[in-house]
């Protein structure tokens, strides 16, 4: 038997009298929105990131008329970058910064990564306690935790010692979670089998270790050790309560604050988010390539 088809005006085919109407299509406009809606959100939020160490890279040419920084631009100079010790006081409290945030990241990682082995392939009695209480310094607020170790070294009578040694343990303290939280997410996504292979080839422990298991974790050790510079080298409020008379470079901040903004605590802002940015991508190319 023969069918008819038809078309109708809007495009719809017709058999035997039926139509069947075609889906509604979305307008191309919108559609094309829906598609990059998050590409466009994503966008969003890194602009609203950079945007502020965009300013801080623009204030770091800045030249303003008097000896403290402005929020306006007033002239371009190249000045700032090759006076960075001048402001008093600036370069030693960036040395005092690196001194300790390397002493306390290389104690805070090595503490740090055995604890965490010690969780993830050990069982001893506490060790949900333990697992708990790890995170106790990260939950804390960093108010109470720099008066408590201000009172507690005042107790044990460091008070009159407070700087470089109490900065170095306030500031492993807190960086301790951190690395042992990092490290142990590592360990737990480890095959277990590469290093039982490794033994079944007659690896003894400290071979399998060295040779296996310690390259397995590398990535996460030196993930943690890079957080735990990276939150001690900015850390205002414990810094605050322990430093005694001593002053590192959030502290130099806080009081060029109060008395003068020179403009050369851009500089370092700047050269700081240039290394950082530097260390990431340079870390991702060298991921890349391996095979």
């Amino acid at each position: 038997m023969a069918t008819t088809l038809t078309r109708g005006a809007s495009g719809a085919a017709t058999s035997g009298g039926t139509a069947r109407q075609a889906p509604p299509r979305k307008p191309r406009l919108g559609r094309w929105m829906a598609d990059r809606a998050v590409l466009f959100i994503g966008i969003l939020v890194l602009v609203y990131t950079f945007v502020p160490i965009g300013y801080i890279i623009a204030l770091s040419f800045n030249q303003p008329s008097g000896r403290s920084a402005t929020a306006a631009f007033e002239a371009f100079t190249w000045g700032n970058w090759s006076t960075i010790c001048d402001p008093d006081g600036l370069c030693e409290s960036i040395r005092l910064s690196f001194a300790v945030s390397i002493t306390a990241t290389i104690l805070a990682t090595v503490l740090g990564t055995l604890m965490a082995f010690a969780l993830v392939r050990h069982s001893f009695r506490g060790r949900a306690a333990s697992n708990l209480v790890i995170f106790l310094p990260m939950a804390t607020p960093e108010v109470v935790m720099g008066a408590s170790l201000l009172a507690m070294f005042v107790s044990l009578g460091f008070d009159s010692v407070l700087g470089f040694i109490t900065i170095v343990l306030a500031h492993v303290l807190f960086c301790l979670s951190f690395v042992v939280v990092t490290v142990k997410a590592r360990l737990v996504g480890m095959d277990s089998r590469l290093e039982q292979a490794a033994m079944d080839l007659y690896a003894n422990e400290w071979q399998t270790f060295r040779r296996v298991t310690l390259p397995l974790a590398m990535p996460g050790i030196v993930a943690a050790a890079l957080l735990a510079f990276s939150l001690s080298f900015d850390d205002f409020i414990v810094t605050n309560f322990t430093a005694g008379q001593s002053v590192t470079f959030p502290l130099y901040v806080y009081g060029s604050k109060l008395k003068g903004f020179p403009p050369q605590l851009f500089v370092v802002g700047s050269l700081m988010f240039l290394v950082s940015f530097a260390i990431v991508i340079g870390g991702e190319l060298w991921r890349r390539r391996r095979p």
